[in-house]
């Protein structure tokens, strides 16, 4: 059986697992690098639930926990449980495809 463990905040990375063929990506407003992601994604039809790790509580401590302490964004995650950070789309596309 599968222990889930919140973080502080509550989140638990179980419950931001997208479905197969999208992606959760962990971002904030201010982040560049997000905002070039998401027009990749949009121009490409990869559908994506966005997360304002600033907005809503406990993610900045579950994107810490996935980026082994740091506050990274974007932070991806895939439909299998594993997560990147900063991916290309070509990264993207690939693990959406395996």
């Amino acid at each position: 059986m599968a222990v889930r463990i919140p973080t502080p905040g509550g989140a638990v990375k179980d419950d931001y697992i997208p479905d197969d063929g999208s992606i959760t990506m962990f971002s904030t407003e201010w982040c560049g690098y997000c905002k070039r992601l998401k027009k990749m994604l949009d121009h490409e039809g990869i559908g994506y639930t966005e997360i304002d790790i600033e907005r809503t509580p406990g993610t900045a401590e579950l994107v810490e926990q996935l980026n082994g302490g740091n506050q990274t964004v974007p932070t991806v995650l895939f439909p299998d449980g594993s997560a990147a950070t900063n991916p290309s789309l070509g990264d993207v596309k690939t693990r959406l495809s395996a």
